[in-house]
């Protein structure tokens, strides 16, 4: 471990912005941790796992959603590096764009197409029920949709980065306020007539708001004053939210709610992304002198390597317990209502071991990660095929 440390620091370049790398790795955590911890399973009589959330019995773990739900946090980032990799590119913007659709793209298509193959060999090799591939492949599905999101504020970077130099942090107010704009069409008096189809258009300003403030970070136009304000606007906005327009308190969506924040996101996941930007910026140089410690360090190497790996493959570790768990019958923490504090401590007590199977499953995925230059256009093609078929089963539409 001391020689792998000491690889990683001597191999890391002095212009390395460790503290950007850590509020990743960070981030990237923060998914499974919070899909693992808010996700449980009841079974059915035919043995058939269906999702269900400790959320619903346990209100009061709303606010560990507040600290979980750090894809504000991700996209700032994310933003922040894509420009300067921008700025940074030897060839043209389209190359440019390609070549970083392609890392996010092969993992998905990785997973998609292997689980394409899983599925009939769970149910007629091991009569695993159909339901619970059905349930399944929704976990599987679940975190891509971010990855399609990514895609497509990734392909906007050159505009934002124009709006960023022109307006720097305020480039992002107009986002902020086309997210508010549309809830109060879909929350206020004209609720009953607004088409349920109009929240959709938060989906892009929603996530583009933290990328935006993001590429502004990068184009050196956020300063600490910029960020003080993100952070008390921010955590202001999010409390008169909660207590005033009586937003649900939880980050994540609830079975049996008739509201979600996340899906699309509403102007709360925004107060809380404004929040959480102000502090990361904050935060950045005392998160630097802390990284340059070379054990510290490591780990956020090792976790920025596999971040695709760890976004498309860690429901897949929580179903490896769970799947073989379900012919036992209950079993507490994994397969079992989540409705009592013995199920919350049996959880936790579940989470390593979940981990060592992300880990276990990494070691052959993360292959998914490089580029495929061995796979020829017959595999390729092959594979496009079987994650679309695998797409139709997850959505319901087989």
């Amino acid at each position: 471990m001391r020689t792998l440390v000491q690889k990683i620091e001597a191999g890391t370049p002095a212009h390395r912005d460790r503290a950007v790398d850590g509020l990743r790795a960070l981030a990237l955590l923060a998914v499974p941790t919070g899909h693992w911890l808010l996700g449980g399973f009841t079974r059915s009589a035919d043995g058939a796992l269906h999702n269900a959330s400790p959320l619903s019995a346990f209100g009061a773990l709303a606010p560990a959603s507040w600290v979980l739900q750090m894809l504000g946090i991700f996209f700032l980032v994310g933003g922040y590096a894509s420009v300067l990799s921008y700025r940074r590119r030897k060839g043209s913007a389209r190359a440019w764009l390609g070549g970083r659709l392609a890392r996010l793209g092969r993992p998905v298509l990785g997973v998609t197409a292997v689980w394409a193959v899983l599925l009939p060999v769970l149910h007629h090799g091991f009569g695993v029920p159909v339901d619970t591939l059905r349930t399944a492949s929704t976990l599987v599905v679940q975190p891509l949709w971010f990855v399609g999101v990514y895609t497509v504020v990734t392909a906007l970077t050159p505009l934002c980065a124009r709006a960023a130099r022109r307006l720097g942090a305020w480039s992002a107010a107009p986002l902020l306020g086309s997210v508010a704009v549309v809830d109060f069409l879909r929350y206020g008096p004209y609720a009953d007539a607004v088409p349920s189809w109009l929240s959709l258009l938060n989906i892009l300003p929603g996530w583009l708001f933290a990328y935006q403030l993001g590429v502004a970070w990068g184009e050196g136009r956020v300063t600490r004053r910029h960020a003080w304000a993100l952070l008390a606007g921010g955590a202001a906005l999010f409390a008169a939210l909660l207590l005033v327009f009586g937003y649900p308190a939880s980050m994540v969506g609830v079975p049996g709610e008739a509201r979600t924040n996340s899906h699309p996101p509403s102007l709360l996941v925004l107060a809380l992304a404004a929040a959480q930007s102000g502090a990361a910026v904050l935060l950045r140089d005392r998160l630097g002198r802390l990284l340059a410690r070379p054990a510290l360090w490591a780990p956020v190497v090792v976790v920025n390597l596999s971040a695709m790996t760890i976004l498309c493959w860690h429901q897949t570790a929580m179903l490896a317990a769970a799947v073989p768990a379900s012919f036992l019958g209950e079993v507490p923490g994994l397969v079992g209502a989540p409705d009592s504090v013995g199920w919350i401590l049996a959880r936790l007590a579940w989470m390593p071991v979940f981990a060592g199977l992300l880990v276990l499953i990494g070691r052959y995925a993360r292959g998914f990660e490089s580029p495929w230059a061995r796979t020829g256009p017959a595999r390729r093609a092959l594979a496009g095929l079987l994650a679309a078929g695998f797409a139709v089963f997850a959505l319901g539409l087989a």
